[in-house]
């Protein structure tokens, strides 16, 4: 039986993001620098990760609460094994109408596109930070070429995860010279590229404020080259600004966290690999849920406690930080562990 639950400032819980790993395959310098992640960098020890039963579970008791799409983050979370099997056991649950995950592709093959689709994966996100080869191999830092990435993107659509959205994290100086040549890419197909304000998620990327694209501009650099209008949300809290080309070449999303905050229509959770429950992505702390799962809580308890915790949600930390135009002073959570 659902029963709805709200926060404080009546949002409703709908989403979940569960993050399957904190290891990833990329040393992106706004999320895993390799100076902070290096060869002898501890990650989370399998004992430690929630199992796929264990995630499952939890995935069920948040149905109960009103949400209805999962998406499944890392790290890279095809870096976990036999991710198709959390997928089939994610399907069975009831309420869930919407089951996603964002990868770097790097390890999407064609068999594993399909096991995936076939498990019941309805969507995919691609993270890829520039179409220029060079470029790419620069932000991702161990020279991963671009052309594997949209490999993957390719072995995707054929496996029926089409259309695909493609997340490209703009900064100054570092990637913005690609986002017309991102944009003319994907032009003319159902994909949609989402060009995203540079965050200080973290602490560990050095952050700030003059390194970030404003929407805004992205927005008038596209429409000076290829005419672009707005169109409506999709369904109220999409953290997307959509707009489409005015010749019918498909459409692109401009996400603003920075400049735009949406705090006021969010409406997801996050869950990290090991159990924890971060109210927002901008959290200091979480909410230790793995203990309560190993000491044997029923789901009525679990159920109660996860309650407790969105009905006192008051968060809204993109807002607060666009109101003084720096990071607020707190610890916050790497987006490597929580996930995007």
């Amino acid at each position: 039986m659902t029963q709805d639950v709200t926060d404080r400032r009546d949002r409703p819980l709908r989403d979940l993001r569960i993050s399957l790993t904190d290891r990833c395959n990329f040393r992106c310098s706004y999320c895993m620098p390799k100076a902070l992640f290096g060869a002898d960098h501890a990650f989370l020890p399998r004992h430690q990760l929630l199992s796929f039963e264990e995630i499952a579970r939890l995935a069920g008791v948040f149905a109960s609460l009103g949400v209805r799409k999962l998406r499944l983050t890392g790290g890279e979370p095809l870096l976990r094994r036999d991710l198709e099997t959390l997928i089939g056991l994610l399907r069975d649950i009831d309420g869930i109408d919407d089951i996603s995950l964002t990868t770097n592709a790097s390890l999407l093959t064609r068999d594993k596109a399909r096991a995936l689709r076939a498990a019941g994966l309805d969507r995919l996100t691609v993270s890829l930070d520039g179409i220029d080869d060079a470029t790419f191999r620069a932000m991702n830092d161990v020279g991963f070429p671009v052309a594997k990435v949209l490999a993957g993107i390719d072995h995707a659509e054929a496996a029926g995860l089409g259309p695909i959205k493609i997340n490209m994290v703009v900064q100054k100086g570092v990637n913005d010279g690609d986002i017309l040549p991102m944009a003319g890419h994907f032009r003319g197909t159902a994909h949609i590229v989402r060009f995203i304000e540079y965050m200080d998620v973290g602490n560990s990327n050095g952050w700030r404020l003059d390194q970030v694209i404003p929407s805004r501009d992205v927005v008038d650099r596209i429409n000076a080259r290829w005419p672009i209008e707005p169109l409506a949300p999709n369904y109220r809290g999409e953290v997307a600004e959509r707009y489409r080309y005015r010749d019918g070449a498909g459409e692109v999303g401009l996400i603003s966290s920075v400049t735009q905050p949406f705090c006021g229509t969010c409406q997801r959770a996050r869950l990290s690999a090991e159990g924890q429950l971060f109210t927002c992505l901008f959290a200091s702390h979480g909410h230790d849920l793995r203990e309560r799962l190993r000491r044997g809580d029923s789901d009525a308890a679990l159920h109660e406690a996860l309650t407790t915790v969105w009905s006192q949600r008051d968060d809204r930390y993109s807002e607060l930080r666009t109101a003084v135009e720096q990071p607020i002073d707190s610890r916050r959570i790497e987006m490597s562990y929580i996930g995007g």
